[in-house]
């Protein structure tokens, strides 16, 4: 059997506190969570063709340093 290896900062007993906080969340507290999470974000993820990384890197550059 092969040794679990774990992410820096983590071990078995941090995965088994998260897999039980999960599995004991009401679909309620679920849905609240999410929504909390939602209303505080302020950077999102999107797909978008490789070739206009270049250009976007650059806008955001232009943006954090404006703001």
């Amino acid at each position: 059997m092969n040794k679990n290896q774990f992410p820096s900062g983590w071990d078995e007993v941090k995965v088994h506190r998260v897999i039980e906080y999960y599995d004991t969340q009401t679909e309620d507290e679920t849905v609240e969570e999410d929504e909390h999470i939602g209303k505080n974000l302020t950077r999102t993820l999107m797909e978008i063709p490789k070739e206009l990384v270049p250009l976007v890197r650059d806008l955001i550059t232009k943006y954090e340093t404006s703001h």
